[in-house]
This record gives C-alpha cells, sequence and structure tokens, in this order.
C-alpha cells in the first residue's frame, strides 16, 4: 500500500485515496507488520502523518440496507473489517456507499424525485443503514475512523441519492459525530442537483448545508459526469467533459471552508494524445479555479 503514498508525491498529489484491501472480495488478508512500518514510513516521508490528507474506500460488496439478516451479517462483518484496517493505518474516513433497500425494483428511465420524501421501502432502507452503524459502533468504541456516507445517483435501488436521506440516517445514528459524508460531484449531477451555473452550484451546496451541513463533508470526489443531469449514470469522465460544468467544481474549490478537505480524482487513469497524464491534467484545471492567496505550498 505505501506504494500508493509515493506515487502520488512523485505526481505532486496533496491527497489519496486508497482501498485497504481488494474491493470486489469477501476474503480479506490481514495487513503485516511489515505492511503498516512501510506505510507509516511513507506517510511521514510524504509529511502527511497525523493529518486527514489520506482517505479509504470500502468495499464495493457492502450492503448495509440489505432487508436480508443473513446479506447484511456478512455486509457488518465485512465493513467491521475496513474500519479496523483503517484504524489501524491510521486514515480518519471511510469513504462507504449508503445501500441499496433492493425490493420492488425502479424503472430505469424513472427520474429521482428530490422534492418528495422517501417511500416507504426507502425510509426503511436507510433505518437499516442507521441500525448497522449503530451496530459497528457499539461493537467498535473509541474508535476514531468515520464512515463518510457517500451521494450516490439513485442507480437500481440505491439509497443515497438524495440529500435527506443523508440527513435522515444522521438523525438515526446514535453518535452521529462518528459519521461523515462524501460529496461526489458526477452522483450529485446524475441524481439531478443541477450546478451548471455558479448560481446554481451556490444554491446546490446551501441546500446540501440546510439540510445535511456542509461542515459534516469529509470528502470530496471531483468527477465530471458523462450522464446528463438526473440520468441517474453513474459513469465518471474527466474535469471539465461532461455534464457537472465548471462551475460545479469552482463553487467548491473556491470556498475556503474546504481548503483542508480531501478532493479525490476517481477518472480514468489514462493520457492524453500528447503523453500526458490526465490526472495531472485535471488536477492542473482544478488548482487555476483556487485564488491564489489560498494555493497551498
Amino acid at each position: 500500500m505505501h506504494n500508493a503514498l509515493v506515487a502520488a508525491k512523485d505526481q505532486g498529489m496533496d491527497c489519496l485515496q486508497v482501498f485497504t484491501k481488494n474491493q470486489r472480495q469477501w476474503k480479506v488478508k490481514p495487513l503485516t507488520h511489515e505492511d503498516t512500518e512501510k506505510w507509516f514510513v511513507q506517510l511521514q516521508k510524504n509529511g502527511w502523518d497525523h493529518s486527514n490528507r489520506v482517505v479509504s474506500h470500502n468495499s464495493y460488496l457492502v450492503n448495509l440496507a440489505s432487508p436480508d439478516t443473513q446479506s447484511r451479517g456478512k455486509s457488518l462483518a465485512l465493513q467491521r473489517e475496513e474500519i479496523e484496517r483503517c484504524e489501524q493505518l491510521h486514515i480518519p474516513s471511510l469513504v462507504s456507499h449508503p445501500g441499496a433497500r433492493l425490493g420492488t425494483p425502479r424503472k430505469t428511465s424513472e427520474l429521482n424525485d428530490l422534492c418528495s420524501e422517501p417511500s416507504r421501502e426507502e425510509l426503511a432502507g436507510l433505518k437499516r443503514i442507521a441500525k448497522s452503524i449503530n451496530e459497528l459502533h457499539r461493537e467498535l468504541p473509541n474508535y476514531t475512523t468515520k464512515i463518510c456516507l457517500e451521494t450516490t445517483v439513485g442507480s437500481g435501488t440505491n439509497l443515497g441519492y438524495d440529500f435527506k436521506h443523508l440527513a435522515i440516517i444522521q438523525n438515526e445514528v446514535a453518535d452521529p459525530t462518528r459519521i461523515a459524508f462524501c460529496f461526489d460531484t458526477c452522483h450529485v449531477t446524475a441524481a439531478g442537483y443541477d450546478m451548471r451555473t455558479n448560481k446554481k452550484a451556490e444554491e446546490v451546496l446551501q441546500e446540501f448545508d440546510d439540510i445535511v451541513g456542509l461542515e459534516q463533508i469529509n470528502v470530496f470526489h471531483f468527477n465530471d459526469s458523462i450522464g446528463e443531469v438526473g440520468s441517474r449514470k453513474d459513469r465518471h469522465t474527466h474535469i471539465g467533459d461532461g455534464a457537472c460544468g465548471l462551475s460545479c467544481f469552482r463553487a467548491i474549490v473556491k470556498n475556503s471552508q474546504f481548503d483542508d478537505i480531501p478532493k479525490i480524482l476517481e477518472t480514468s487513469k489514462e493520457v492524453n494524445k500528447q503523453g500526458k497524464s490526465m490526472d495531472l491534467l485535471n488536477i492542473e484545471k482544478l488548482r487555476s479555479m483556487q485564488p491564489r492567496a489560498r494555493k497551498r505550498r
């Protein structure tokens, strides 16, 4: 894992998201003493020890909203392992998809209704997520790693596409100080929140603040969206090449409240026709939006 830190340092990045295990497998190989020693040595070389610059993403297999007791139990065990590994590596934030309620399927063409309250099945799923988090918190007292619930596009029966979903979980969790949120620009756009002008971008951020609280955001995922506003398509593209609008990213980058919040690219790892890394080009574009007086050194 320490190689991820090396790569980030070599490319001039100032934050990083990692998987602490294979994200598509239930089986978990324990971290060895050598793994953790190399990790902490490189973390110090990066100057990132005792900071929030590294975040982790949990396994794609976890579904804390499952109505099936056995499946949810399996997900709980894997999520617990994810938290324990983050704690072992001193990673403060674990980005996690809220989960899918399953049950009655949605039509692919069905739009997210962001003006209505959650359906009965959705509300039940949201309460199962909160119940799961409460179980994990009881089992892992005094842990400092926070579960950061990520905004979603609402594909299938996935929850978290509406800011109100996140607020319901927040209110149902016994100790809400132990959770936080990840704001994914692609997901928010594809869910139906329009940030394509400066005014609309500010309005969406204000809406999140009113419902959840901007101070509860521990991580941003900076991805442009191939799918149009409200498409419910989770397909990422490079900054400026999709439907988010540069105003979406500009509103976040220019807000001093978010200066120390990790902003993670989940875009394709490729090079352009001139052979330059698209990661570096995306970073350059984003940093150009930042007021000069607040640029990181």
